[in-house]
């Protein structure tokens, strides 16, 4: 039974800093990629940025480069998600996700946690 469980978010000031852990379990873990997304209200689900568990390789999108930074505790089977400069826009439900590859595209994951709020005001 494969299980995301996300923490970490809360209220952020502007240009304040928070990180996000993704706790997995029931996982090949070894063989898989794990991603951020995120959804603010009424927009579509968006692709933060995804990191290869076996090579530690990562991918982000262009609105998060250089502020945001993906990493992993394979010991803890937890992925985490430093953000910095954080920005009004920031402000959405934070979700991790588990697929096949690292593909910054929601349909390409078949596994998701219910979320952790960050809002940034």
């Amino acid at each position: 039974h494969v299980q995301l469980v996300e923490s970490g978010g809360g209220l952020v000031q502007p240009g304040g800093s928070v990180t996000l852990s993704c706790a997995a379990s029931g996982v090949s873990y070894s063989r898989k990629c794990m991603a951020w997304f995120r959804q603010a209200p009424e927009k579509e689900r968006e692709a933060v940025a995804s990191i290869h568990i076996g090579t530690g390789t990562t991918f982000y999108a262009d609105s998060v480069k250089g502020r945001f930074t993906i990493s992993q505790d394979i010991a803890k089977n937890t992925v985490y998600l430093q953000m910095n400069i954080l920005k009004p826009e920031d402000t959405a439900l934070y979700i991790c996700a588990s697929g096949p590859d690292c593909t910054l595209v929601p349909d390409r994951y078949n596994y998701w946690g219910q979320g952790t709020q960050v809002t940034v005001s």
